[in-house]
């Protein structure tokens, strides 16, 4: 299934800076795994060794995948699915 990822401006420069790319996957988990496959500079950022890094959030549509089964949640062909980051600061 053919689903679309979602980039945030953080993380497009490992994507030749596009916003969006089309990826295949029946869960979430395996989208995104086609997708770090595909730019292998972005794996360090998404990923600790083989699990997703705990500040990255992501979402099916507006639902965050923690609220579903997780990496494991499957997507519909068409799907959108969000990367975002979570960002800290503070003075």
């Amino acid at each position: 299934m053919a689903v679309t990822l979602l980039i945030p401006t953080a993380l497009r420069n490992f994507t030749d800076r596009k916003s969006e790319v089309t990826v295949e996957g029946a869960t979430v988990g395996e989208a995104i795994r086609n997708f770090a496959d595909a730019y292998p500079d972005i794996k360090q950022h998404l990923y600790q060794g083989t699990e997703l890094r705990s500040f990255i959030n992501v979402f099916v549509g507006e639902t965050n995948i923690k609220a579903l089964q997780g990496l494991d949640t499957k997507v519909a062909d068409g799907s959108a699915i969000m990367l975002v980051p979570a960002i800290a600061g503070g003075a």
